[in-house]
């Protein structure tokens, strides 16, 4: 760089100047050669530079080589670094402005020292630059320190690199040159945002800026676009020199990590898969075990919506069809109880209010389920008149719903609806299904109640038709119950028959057909009728009676077993003169009588061992036990459903019956047969159960009223004095 002639005009000037800052430069540097420093002032109107020792040192001069000019400080500039170096000294004289440059000096030796310098451009009274000021010191030990760090940097498996306060790259590590997928040569001075534009407003961009904004390290894990194209860990720290940049590839790691996140939540989203199979199998359980655990399938299913809100639904409601077609709504919930009144009052109102185009009517014809997975309230509102159900309606606002008819054996035999708010999403495929199966489930169940009904009627209407109104003859009252096993299985075995026979004589009959349903009361018709006749035609005491009947059902086919007990009434003129009735009876297998004196003594008729059933051995010998019976006695034949219980023996059962006699023996007949039925048959009972329960009033006085009116034939038959004995 040449120096600025002067002009004629400003020599007196400059000449008083140049005393003044000689003064200021003396002073100027001995404060620098305090410090290491070496100083400079370049004259630009002489072209003379002058150096301090130390700055002539650092160049390999001493005073007698050093010719202090422009030129010798370019000698000794490494050539790389010439260019740059005077391009920064002639900017500074022509903006009158700061240089800093840092440069490497080779001595004649060949060795290189790396100098940094700073200076400032002076100028005179018209704005022109005249000298340049600076300083310089050595930064060879620094370099060798970043030298050897580069060494570090560049065996380094992690990329590294430098950018400058204009955010250009200054140091690039082989390993950051691999991933940025270009030379150092084409990254150094390249500015970051510009040569990887699309790390520009990213995460790179907010935490590098973060990092210089406040001087503080940052650290984060981001992914890198091609041509990194993976994830790393970040960690940038700001310095003197710039900012440096530590990328870690983390892509396999991130990945492993990925891939264990995604296999929790797989296992996650497995195990709450379990959880909802869990729930949907419990449901189905409970609703299971709910249906099976009431005779009452009918109130069993009212309940279903207590089951499925809010596992499937947020609301719902159960309805009925009967055998003609007609609908009747049993049963409601919400989940939210402030909702249920409302709920109970749509029920109400709704199947009065809704079209023929309804959705549960579609789904009634068609048998198949009906859904709507918005707009639930627009849709419903469409097919309500005006009234009640619709303001309801509105109140309760389903977004989703679904209709599902429960069938069984081909036909609907009621239906479900289940409704969904706008705050749950409609229901999803896998909770329909599992709703489809408790709709089967009920379906079946309420099936099997219309048969269990039917089937409870004709056993129960054929057994009852059998069991006529007994006799009541002269002061002999008599009471007669019989009340259904709770099940429809177990109803149609039992009998009870109370008859005059010609000779005058009071039969009485207990007995139990082996077998339930409609199979046995239709054995037992038959066993009933031809004991009847026997024993009417014969005239002939117990034993003989079932002795004639065990035949004659061999005889004529009749393949059934049964327990029975056939007792008579006999008085002859010395017994009626004493007040004395006798009892001779015979038991086929059945359960002793119970005898409940007039002093309030109960005892069990047992006098004898019962005798084989019927239907086993005709050829068997039966026999007849008898007593005298006071008058104002009590006498109970019974079936086993009386006094039998899971559990408990039969001795415990007898003796139960007797004690349960005894404490009401103060109770008139009819009153005395309900309390004993209500103390020992339990509403859930699953046998079904016959009395016959005769009390003998005193003959010195009238027939007591609560004893009724006499009962006998049109035409009684003529009393007879009774058979000695078979």
């Amino acid at each position: 760089m040449s120096p600025v002639p002067p002009q004629d005009g400003d020599e007196l000037e400059l000449t008083v100047e140049a005393v003044e800052h000689e003064a200021e430069r003396l002073r100027w540097q001995l404060a620098i050669s305090a410090g290491g420093v070496g100083g400079f002032d370049w004259d630009l109107l002489t072209g003379r530079l002058s150096w301090d020792d130390r700055l002539v040192e650092l160049f390999g001069y001493d005073r007698r080589t050093f010719r202090g000019t422009i030129e010798a400080f370019n000698e000794r500039l490494h050539p790389d670094d010439l260019p740059r170096v005077s391009q920064a000294l002639a900017e500074c004289a022509q903006t009158c402005g700061d240089f800093e440059a840092e440069y490497r000096v080779v001595l004649p030796g060949g060795t290189t020292r790396w100098v940094r310098a700073r200076g400032r451009a002076l100028a005179d009274r018209t704005g022109r630059a005249v000298r340049i000021l600076g300083a310089a010191y050595d930064t060879t030990d620094a370099h060798d320190a970043g030298a050897r760090t580069a060494r570090v940097l560049e065996t380094m498996s992690a990329a590294f690199y430098l950018l400058d306060a204009d955010w250009r790259f200054a140091y690039v590590n082989a390993e950051a040159e691999r991933l940025l997928g270009r030379p150092r040569e084409e990254l150094l001075g390249g500015v970051v945002w510009e040569l990887f534009p699309a790390t520009a407003g990213s995460v790179f961009d907010e935490e590098y800026r973060r990092a210089v904004r406040t001087g503080e390290p940052v650290s984060f894990e981001a992914y890198y676009p091609p041509p990194l194209d993976g994830w790393y860990e970040i960690r940038a720290w700001p310095g003197p020199d710039g900012l440096s940049v530590y990328f870690l590839d983390i892509t396999a790691r991130r990945r492993a990590r990925e891939d264990a996140e995604a296999a929790r939540e797989e296992a996650e989203s497995a195990r709450a898969r379990a959880e909802e199979a869990a729930a949907r199998l419990g449901l189905l359980v409970r609703v299971g075990e709910d249906l099976s655990a009431t005779l009452d399938t009918e109130e069993a299913v009212g309940r279903l919506a207590q089951h499925l809100v809010p596992a499937l639904a947020d609301w719902c409601l159960v309805t009925l069809v009967d055998e003609h077609g007609a609908l009747r709504d049993i049963g409601s919930w919400h989940a939210r109880a402030e909702l249920r009144e409302v709920v109970e009052g749509y029920r109400r109102a709704r199947l009065g209010a809704l079209g023929e185009h309804a959705p549960l009517h579609r789904a009634l014809r068609t048998g198949r389920p009906v859904t709507v997975e918005h707009g639930g309230t627009r849709v419903l509102l469409d097919v309500l008149a005006p009234g009640p159900a619709r303001e309801l309606l509105r109140r309760l606002a389903p977004e989703s719903f679904a209709m599902l008819p429960l069938r069984a054996r081909g036909r609907t035999v009621g239906l479900v609806s289940l409704f969904r708010d706008a705050r749950r999403a409609p229901i999803p495929p896998q909770d329909l299904l599992t709703a489809l199966e408790v709709a089967d489930r009920a379906g079946l169940a309420l099936d099997n109640a219309r048969l269990y009904t039917q089937q409870h009627r004709m056993a129960e209407g054929l057994q009852r038709s059998l069991l006529t109104a007994p006799v009541e003859p002269d002061h002999v009252q008599v009471a007669v119950r019989y009340q259904p096993a709770a099940a429809a299985a177990q109803v149609g075995g039992d009998w009870y028959d109370a008859f005059l026979t010609p000779d005058g004589a009071t039969v009485l009959v207990i007995g139990d057909v082996m077998g339930h349903d409609v199979e046995a009361a239709a054995a037992m018709a038959q066993v009933r009728s031809l004991l009847r006749g026997i024993a009417y035609s014969s005239g002939t005491g117990p034993a003989t009676v079932l002795a004639s009947l065990d035949a004659t059902m061999q005889g004529l086919a009749v393949e059934t077993t049964a327990t029975a007990l056939v007792a008579r009434l006999e008085q002859v003129r010395d017994e009626r003169e004493r007040d004395v009735t006798r009892l001779r009876w015979s038991s086929a297998g059945h359960l002793p009588p119970v005898l409940l004196a007039p002093d309030g003594t109960v005892s069990a008729l047992s006098a004898h061992p019962p005798q084989l059933l019927l239907g086993v051995d005709p050829g068997t010998r039966r026999t007849d036990a008898a007593i005298a019976v006071d008058r104002g006695s009590t006498l109970l034949l019974y079936t086993d459903g009386l006094v039998e219980r899971r559990g408990t023996s039969l001795e415990d059962g007898l003796a139960r019956l007797q004690d349960v006699v005894a404490e009401l023996a103060h109770l008139g007949l009819e009153a005395l047969c309900d309390a004993v039925l209500a103390r020992l048959v339990p509403g859930d009972h699953d046998d079904d159960v016959a009395l016959v329960a005769v009390r003998l009033h005193p003959l010195d006085r009238p027939r007591p009223p609560e004893a009724g009116p006499n009962r006998i034939p049109p035409h009684p038959p003529t009393p007879l004095n009774p058979p000695a004995g078979d």
